[in-house]
């Protein structure tokens, strides 16, 4: 017999499916239940379009009075693009509510429930909140930092390494880990890389899938000292925007680049390093919503030692390099102690082909 976790899940299934498209909206999944049988399913498919409720009671029509709504997110009570979906709810004479989890913005956060409750519906919160929170993590950290999301993802061998001592690192995963990239490029509003691996690898930084279309991020370079190529493919591609961050006093030598179309954040500099706090306020203000960090050791230590890592995703190749001076992942100034070490609770491991996949987040406390 299906129950309430099932009907739940099947509407984080439905919220999933939209992932990379509702940006700056949450992930919102709305399954209505009458009588054991579904009558109504719904999603938020895309910013700027109904809600996932509104999908799911045009779909039921009049079987929703005395029906049981299954929601992700709690209900909006507020005017946005759209009237408020509490209101909605009300207005469809369902009798009870299942929410996963309370609106995370602080300032809106509970009024949805309470306005439902009000008008006499029974209202549940919580069933599969884990769940729901780790679907909305990117828009979760949005609202309480009003910063991006930063996910850091690097490949590398079992042994630690993510190039030779010259560079190459063509090809560390398989072909299956780097089409699951590109569909990690796909569901992200931009990616970043430092001028170190514009100047190695000169990459175009596209989303590439074959078997259905893709978005390209916006292509984001660290670039202090402006030593990106004019005719760099990151410049040359036109499918996506180029944002080339460096340090104020720049302001007159980025003209050489007018004809690129690239765009210029300026930023101070911390310790003769580019404020990377500062950038991604700045980022946020685009309505960059997270951040998919593919540089090199040196970027991706700057990010560790200032705890803006929210995610890793790490891919391991079956494959043993060795080597004295080989790259590793991140390097930066060195510490004395394991102490030192940024502690990570190892969420997800899944094997991608041959090689395995690793969800980290920072251990809490």
């Amino acid at each position: 017999m299906m129950n309430d976790q099932y009907y739940m899940q099947l509407a984080l299934d439905l919220a999933a499916s939209a992932k990379g498209k509702t940006n700056p909206n949450p992930l919102v999944g709305a399954v209505i239940v009458k009588d054991g049988s579904i009558v109504g399913t719904g999603l938020h498919r895309k910013a700027g379009e109904p809600h996932a409720e509104v999908h799911a009671f045009r779909m039921a029509g009049e079987h929703a009075k005395d029906a049981t709504l299954y929601v992700t997110l709690e209900p909006c009570s507020h005017f946005g693009k759209t009237p408020p979906c509490a209101d909605l709810v009300k207005e469809s004479g369902v009798k009870r509510v299942v929410v996963a989890m309370e609106d995370p913005n602080p300032a809106v956060a509970g009024r949805g429930i309470k306005r439902l409750r009000d008008a006499g519906i029974e209202v549940e919160v919580g069933l599969l909140e884990e769940e729901a929170r780790r679907l909305n993590e990117r828009f979760i950290h949005n609202m309480v930092t009003s910063l991006p999301y930063v996910i850091s993802k690097f490949a590398m061998t079992l042994d630690g390494k993510i190039a030779t001592y010259n560079g190459h690192s063509q090809w560390i995963t398989g072909t299956e880990a780097r089409k699951d990239v590109h569909e990690l490029r796909n569901e992200v509003d931009a990616i970043l890389v430092g001028v170190g691996t514009v100047l190695k690898d000169n990459p175009a930084l596209t989303t590439r899938l074959t078997d259905h279309p893709g978005k390209n991020p916006i292509r984001i370079i660290l670039d202090r000292q402006l030593r990106t190529p004019l005719d760099a493919q990151i410049l040359q591609t036109d499918s996506a925007r180029t944002i080339i961050v460096t340090a104020q006093g720049q302001e007159e030598n980025t003209k050489v680049f007018k004809n690129t179309g690239a765009e210029f954040i300026y930023v101070p500099l911390v310790d003769g390093k580019l404020d990377l706090q500062r950038m991604l306020e700045e980022l946020y203000k685009l309505n960059i919503t997270d951040l998919l960090v593919e540089g090199g050791g040196e970027v991706n230590a700057s990010f560790l030692r200032h705890n803006l890592i929210q995610k890793y995703l790490v891919y391991v190749a079956p494959k043993v390099l060795g080597g004295r001076h080989s790259v590793t992942p991140f390097t930066g100034a060195d510490v004395e102690t394991i102490n030192a070490a940024v502690l990570l609770d190892f969420a997800e491991i899944e094997k991608i082909g041959e090689d395995l996949r690793i969800t980290a987040y920072p251990k809490e406390g």
